[in-house]
């Protein structure tokens, strides 16, 4: 029963430092707990069979968890899980004379502080100088620098 508990304590810690390593950014909870974990079962290897065993489980620890770091970083690992869609979308470019500085319209979205516009019966993509502007607030442009509409509330 012993050896039980001592192989799923290391096969788990295994597992979260992977989880750490690969999924979840920066150190967390099961980068402390697999380390906990993983330390936790060469003691009890340790204190239960002796050092030979002790040793022998250090180095399986070392050998599991490389074989798995390189397993799991192989490309083909992450294919079956890997997004396949493709974004074939393209922002439109807006055209020197559709907004001019000056030009009123209404928000549709709320600016913060980038959103969506309605002038000259289009909507366009706009930013605000810096405060959030709720939706169906009248809006002018004060400023177009290369290529985006800067809008202040009217």
């Amino acid at each position: 029963m012993t050896a039980l508990i001592i192989i799923l304590l290391i096969v788990f810690g295994i597992v979260l430092l992977l989880l750490e390593f690969l999924v979840i950014p920066g150190v967390t909870v099961a980068a402390i707990g697999g380390i906990l974990m993983i330390a936790g079962g060469v003691y009890m290897s340790y204190h239960h069979y002796g050092y030979s065993v002790g040793h022998l489980s250090i180095l399986s620890v070392i050998i599991l968890f490389g074989a798995s770091f390189a397993l799991a970083l192989k490309s083909k690992t992450w294919n079956k899980i890997m997004l396949k869609t493709e974004v074939t979308s393209k922002v439109e470019k807006m055209e020197d004379s559709d907004v001019l500085i000056g030009d009123q319209g209404v928000c549709t979205s709320r600016l913060a502080p980038m959103g969506m516009v309605k002038m000259n019966n289009k909507i366009v993509e706009a930013k605000s100088m810096g405060t959030y502007i709720d939706e169906k607030t009248p809006v002018e442009v004060v400023g177009i620098i290369d290529k985006i509409i800067i809008v202040k509330p009217i």
